[in-house]
């Protein structure tokens, strides 16, 4: 059986497959990340059709310009959500800026509160998507299925201690999604260009 690459390795491989023009790598890629970067769109505009077209974006960014992905800076993954957020951000501002001067219901500061809700719920999924499943598992435990840090040790077979630990670093990394300075900046993660 192969051994899969490590992501950095495997990422820094499909940039540069894809500076050399290789359809196939795009391919690869869409498989791979397309429900990730739809979810994460989705998330942010509340509309499949919008998504869609941003997941489209997103795909045609990077096989247009391959070289802004630098492999250096972080995984592709984390790459592609950063570019996905800021791209349904900024479809989002301009649909609800269009609204609100057609005479449409709320304010400036409504649309701007709107906007950070929707990054950092964005965020808040991508984190979740991204964190190992021990960490997930014991999250949806807790929080989900309202289990406290005993009953959550007890159905994932481990220590409390274990559990507590789980819980605490899984909250610690959920807590992140709050770092944005600005409703339409990048995760932080990777160099959205």
């Amino acid at each position: 059986m192969p051994q899969r690459d490590a992501p950095p390795r495997w990422d820094r491989r499909m940039q540069q497959r894809l500076a050399r023009g290789e359809a196939a790598a795009l391919g690869e890629l869409y498989d791979r990340f397309a429900s990730l970067v739809h979810g994460l769109a989705h998330r942010v505009v509340g509309e499949e059709h919008a998504a869609d077209a941003i997941t489209r974006d997103v795909f045609a960014h990077l096989w247009q310009h391959p070289d802004s992905y630098d492999p250096g800076e972080g995984p592709l993954r984390s790459w592609l959500a950063a570019l996905t957020n800021r791209l349904a951000v900024q479809r989002l501002r301009t649909t609800e800026t269009a609204a609100l001067a057609r005479g449409g219901h709320g304010t400036t500061e409504d649309l701007e509160r709107k906007l950070r809700h929707a990054s950092v719920a964005a965020r808040a999924d991508y984190i979740v998507q991204s964190m190992p499943a021990p960490l997930r598992a014991a999250l949806e435990l807790a929080y989900f299925q309202r289990r406290d840090y005993h009953q959550t040790a007890t159905d994932l077979g481990v220590t409390d201690d274990e559990a507590r630990r789980r819980l605490r670093l899984g909250l610690q990394l959920l807590a992140t999604a709050h770092d944005a300075e600005t409703p339409g900046a990048p995760p932080g993660i990777g160099g959205a260009a």
